[in-house]
């Protein structure tokens, strides 16, 4: 696949994107996915509420990303769960599948938002901690792609699922989805760079 090529497909997936309301309520339209997404990113943004942003791999950098860009530009208030001697101690005490949920037993409090990346949607580690951000009462937003029945597409008060079976697409559109609300955040706030 050549040039344009890709980047047509990549725009037409990017309007098949599928933004649910837990897992029975599908958003018409893109647009109103977008602005769900956004009322709540704003609700918590004024509560003060916690934002904590997982992923593995490539969701991984997008989450670190987003950290750092949803506190700086949407003046909100994010913590990173990849401080590498946590992620190791965690890694090396517990096992893989808890480097996130232990931490977040200790730091994700009721009202928190937990923003869930995953381009399978099937990884035991995210899906984990979504189990524990829900034991402690916190919202969580999913962002999945690849197969319809993934295991976390089902897993979040909103859900967003990209229709395709290729990393690059899936993780793209993830990013784009992401910057497009922080950016909003930021023009609403009118936070000045």
């Amino acid at each position: 696949m050549m040039g344009r090529q890709y980047i047509d497909e990549l725009i037409a997936k990017l309007w098949k994107v599928e933004i649910w309301e837990g897992i029975e309520k599908k958003c018409e339209d893109y647009n109103a996915g977008i602005r769900l997404l956004l009322q709540t990113f704003f609700a918590h943004k004024e509560t003060e509420s916690r934002l904590f942003f997982i992923g593995n791999g490539g969701s991984a950098a997008i989450a670190s990303h987003m950290t750092a860009d949803f506190m700086k530009n949407g003046g909100m208030n994010t913590y990173s769960l990849y401080d590498n001697a946590v992620t190791t101690c965690m890694g090396n005490d517990y096992g893989y599948e808890f480097i996130f949920s232990r931490p977040m037993e200790f730091l994700v409090k009721e009202n928190d938002l937990i923003v869930a990346v995953s381009s399978s949607g099937n990884s035991g580690n995210i899906i984990r901690a979504i189990e524990t951000a829900q034991s402690k009462k916190a919202s969580v937003i999913t962002f999945t792609g690849f197969s319809r029945e993934n295991h976390v597409k089902r897993m979040g008060d909103i859900n967003v699922y990209v229709p395709s079976m290729k990393y690059g697409m899936v993780e793209s559109i993830h990013n784009l989805i992401l910057q497009q609300i922080v950016d909003m955040i930021m023009e609403k706030d009118g936070v000045n760079l």
